[in-house]
């Protein structure tokens, strides 16, 4: 069967929908979720790019498919770092902003349900930094990769 240029412009704009849908799909799922991925989450992203690749080529194995898919998807990774570049607020609006979930030694418990991450966690984050209670930090903030950075109260008497 003899693939036209009217078809790989479809599958180049079937690529778009799926790429679009990926993204909104991994940014309701949250900071934390994407970046805490595991070894299920991995097989979970095999499966759904096997899916997807059907969906973009319509099953078809020809080289000229893949190409185009596959540049395709390239030129909007290109295109999305090029626009972020311009337009920090649209970043801000599609990647996300660090968010500050402990601040002055209080945990801001909306923030945490907000980002989906246990108070567990956040004591896991402040216990991997050598402290011990919530109060000994003076702000903690999940990071727009998912990863938690704390930083310690300064202490009266330690130079610094």
């Amino acid at each position: 069967m003899q693939i036209t240029v009217l078809d790989l412009a479809v599958f180049a704009c079937k690529t778009v929908l799926v790429m679009l849908f990926l993204f909104v799909a991994f940014r309701l799922l949250g900071k934390r979720q994407v970046a805490q991925m595991n070894l299920y989450d991995l097989v979970m992203i095999m499966a759904v790019a096997n899916a997807v690749q059907n969906a973009m080529t319509g099953g078809r194995g020809n080289l000229s498919v893949g190409l185009v898919t596959s540049a395709t998807v390239i030129l909007i990774a290109w295109f999305a770092t090029r626009l972020f570049i311009h337009a920090p607020k649209l970043e801000e609006r599609c990647i996300g902003t660090p968010t500050v979930i402990l601040n002055h030694g209080r945990v801001l418990r909306k923030q945490l349900y907000r980002e989906r991450v246990s108070p567990e966690e956040l004591m896991a984050a402040i216990r991997g930094h050598g402290l011990q209670h919530a109060n000994q930090v003076e702000l903690a903030v999940i990071e727009v990769d998912g990863s938690i950075s704390i930083v310690p109260k300064n202490e009266a008497g330690k130079g610094g």
